[in-house]
């Protein structure tokens, strides 16, 4: 092939910088994708902002992208030259845990390695050779950064599966940034009234913009704002879009008083440690959900709703900025309020 690839390296906190490399040959069920745009995850400007050091450098990281299939090897049989991808999680398929299903509990998932020695997907890289197993087809007229939300989109699929939805329950997500409005959409499209709680003035517009209802916290207690619209001031579920502790301890005076759910879906930096009344758990019957990661039947969903258009992720598209440009793309995502900055990977 004798291509040579630009990617993206986080060499340390706060310094990100563009790298080359030389493309090898496809093996046995491989392929080659020319990625179009990979979208800045929290995981990834966080790490760039020195709160992850716990994953490690030099980090190649981005898990977020969309590309075009170059090449593909003899066996493949499920993408050829000019369909549109994206990038699901690495599994080996052979392991117990793969072969039920579990690909998220994969034995051998973190021993794929493009370089040794270097960790991340290499999302960030205008070229990258996938085994075919870990990539899915997205809609060929789908933006490409539009079609990068696979993953975070496959996450919010799994997190709703653990979730007791029926038509006409009453959804409350706290935080309108890029999670908490996916998760919302999602909730609205199994029968939910969703409402969501959002303080900072441009992401109370684009969840309006989006048919959203919106109780603001800077306005008082939401308890009334809740009851205006729903005509009761709890909710069957509360899910959590932010990692922050005092959204997590509100969470439980807002889920309903008999048999609610509240739902973790976000993480926090530093870690969030809360006072929780384990008899209040006990007596009010509360079930408190974790979410985290993805199967690979959430990914093949998730391109179906993207597809068909039945979740909007073009408006979740902060801005966009060339590879050459990705310390200050980091910078940028990292800024409060933002939403995805997508790294645009096209040759300049």
């Amino acid at each position: 092939m004798s291509k040579i690839v630009k990617y993206g390296l986080l060499t340390k906190a706060h310094h990100a910088e563009v790298r080359e490399m030389e493309l090898r040959e496809l093996k046995s069920g491989e392929v080659l994708v020319r990625q179009q745009a990979c979208n800045i995850c929290t995981t990834d400007y966080q790490q760039w902002m020195g709160l992850r050091e716990h994953q490690g450098y030099p980090m190649a990281g981005g898990h977020e992208s969309s590309g075009i299939v170059e090449a593909v090897a003899d066996d493949v049989k499920e993408f050829k030259v000019g369909d549109r991808v994206s990038y699901c999680y690495a599994y080996c398929g052979e392991c117990q845990y793969c072969k039920t299903g579990r690909t998220d509990l994969c034995v051998e998932r973190n021993t794929f390695q493009v370089i040794p020695g270097v960790k991340g997907d290499f999302g960030f890289a205008t070229y990258a050779i996938r085994q075919a197993k870990f990539l899915v087809k997205t809609g060929k007229d789908l933006n490409p950064s539009a079609a990068a939300f696979i993953e975070p989109l496959a996450t919010v699929i799994s997190a709703h599966e653990r979730v007791e939805h029926r038509l006409g329950k009453t959804v409350l997500v706290i935080g309108a940034g890029t999670m908490g409005i996916l998760n919302a959409q999602v909730a609205r499209l199994h029968g939910g009234k969703v409402i969501i709680s959002e303080l900072m003035d441009n992401k109370i517009e684009k969840a309006k913009s989006l048919g959203f209802d919106v109780v603001n916290p800077a306005k008082g207690d939401i308890k009334p704002q809740i009851e205006a619209i729903l005509g009761v001031d709890r909710v069957d579920t509360v899910i959590l879009g932010v990692g922050a502790k005092a959204a997590a301890e509100q969470a439980f005076d807002l889920v309903k008083e008999k048999d609610g759910e509240i739902m973790f879906f976000s993480a926090g930096y530093p870690a969030p440690v809360l006072d929780v009344n384990g008899n209040d758990i006990h007596y009010r019957r509360l079930k408190l959900i974790g979410a985290f990661e993805a199967y690979i039947d959430n990914f093949y969903l998730a391109a179906r709703l993207l597809e068909y258009g039945l979740v909007n992720t073009e408006a979740l598209v902060e801005t966009t900025f060339p590879l050459s440009k990705i310390d200050e793309a980091f910078a940028y995502a990292s800024e409060p309020g933002r939403y995805r900055v997508s790294v645009l990977l096209e040759e300049e």
